[in-house]
């Protein structure tokens, strides 16, 4: 039988991904039918909204979705598609592993860690004022009223919800995941020595739940110390829980480790849906020119498969990657510069994604 799935195509480069990452997933066998939705900054231009309800619908009906990248308004403009969709299904765990590959023109050659991200609090919560708002104003209020400081009256102001119920949930998806996994340790990366109201209540959190895992090390560190240690010694890392903001900004950086965004993998984890995508931007200035890495995309389907208990199927496509990435030959641009500073030899998206297809076939 058929495994049901929403693609979400996106803007940009996100068809010509979505493209490849089919064709790879048609080479191990598995049957999975598409239900192909668009949304993003084209449908925004055409049906009022970048996210419509039938996008909404699907997702609900499949259960389990893969999406290409969305472009998002930088200052202004239309929130969040991704934001957007964490929120209509409680997505609250973002996880995002960084493995070395060979090939991969990376400085590292033994990066293996996963990111796992709170996804609906913090920050990205979306409660926001702007500057000159009755929000704003009454929020200066209540803050002065409190005897808390005093905000200058021409601010905008974000708030930064981090709950108890929240925080454990992610830190226990945390150890669980290292659990089901075989890692050995899990890091809360955190702030409290400023924040001591939220990421103290993050961190305390984490250190209440480490205690229901003796088996698996737990250790905190302060997010730029995390940065730094991460730089200088990935290796001292394995699964990191982090709070929103901190987790996205952590995870582009540990995606750098491993040879850029065009290479990470991700996904949105609920109690009933599950959304999976590629972890980088909507490139519109090289859409459509045929040299986009899509192998953040081939991988994201990787964990998607894992999801659907198709595991073996996983495991080819991650074994085909790291065969065409080692063979150094039919590499797209940026991977083809990272190894010998030129682009003499790259192929495109559609070459490279017939490379892996052909690679899973012979494995499957």
């Amino acid at each position: 039988m058929a495994h049901q799935v929403t693609l979400i195509p996106g803007d940009g480069i996100g068809p010509e991904i979505s493209d490849a990452m089919r064709e790879v997933v048609a080479a191990t066998g598995v049957r999975i039918d598409w239900h192909v939705q668009t949304a993003g900054a084209a449908v925004m231009e055409r049906e009022g909204t970048p996210l419509p309800e039938r996008v909404l619908d699907s997702v609900r009906e499949t259960g389990t979705a893969i999406k290409g990248p969305v472009t998002t308004p930088v200052g202004s403009g239309f929130r969040s598609v991704n934001v957007a969709l964490r929120r209509a299904f409680d997505l609250y765990a973002c996880v995002r592993p960084c493995l070395s590959m060979p090939g991969d023109g990376s400085r590292y050659d033994d990066v293996d860690l996963v990111i796992v991200r709170e996804n609906t609090e913090d920050l990205y919560a979306g409660i926001e004022f702007d500057e000159g708002t009755d929000g704003a104003r009454q929020i200066m209020a209540t803050v002065e009223a409190a005897g808390a400081g005093t905000i200058k009256p021409d601010s905008a102001i974000s708030l930064k919800p981090i709950s108890v119920s929240g925080s454990e949930r992610i830190v226990r998806y945390a150890f669980d995941y290292a659990r089901a996994n075989g890692r050995h340790k899990v890091t809360a990366v955190h702030k409290a020595n400023i924040m001591k109201c939220t990421d103290g209540l993050f961190l305390h959190t984490a250190e209440r739940v480490a205690a229901d895992y003796p088996e698996i090390e737990f250790d905190a560190r302060i997010v730029d110390a995390t940065c730094m240690g991460l730089v200088q010694q990935p290796e001292d890392f394995d699964v990191l829980v982090l709070p929103n903001l901190y987790g996205d900004i952590v995870s582009d950086l540990c995606a750098g480790l491993v040879g850029g965004l065009g290479l990470a993998p991700g996904s949105n984890i609920g109690a009933n849906q599950a959304i999976f995508e590629a972890t980088h931007g909507s490139a519109p200035d090289i859409a459509g020119k045929d040299i986009a890495n899509p192998t953040a995309m081939i991988l994201s389907a990787a964990m998607m498969l894992d999801h659907l208990g198709e595991g073996a199927a996983a495991a080819n496509i991650r074994t085909a990657v790291r065969e065409v990435l080692a063979a150094g030959k039919q590499v797209t641009a940026d991977i083809r510069r990272s190894l010998t500073g030129s682009f003499d030899g790259a192929v495109g998206t559609r070459a490279y994604g017939a490379a892996v297809a052909e690679a899973v076939a012979r494995l499957s």
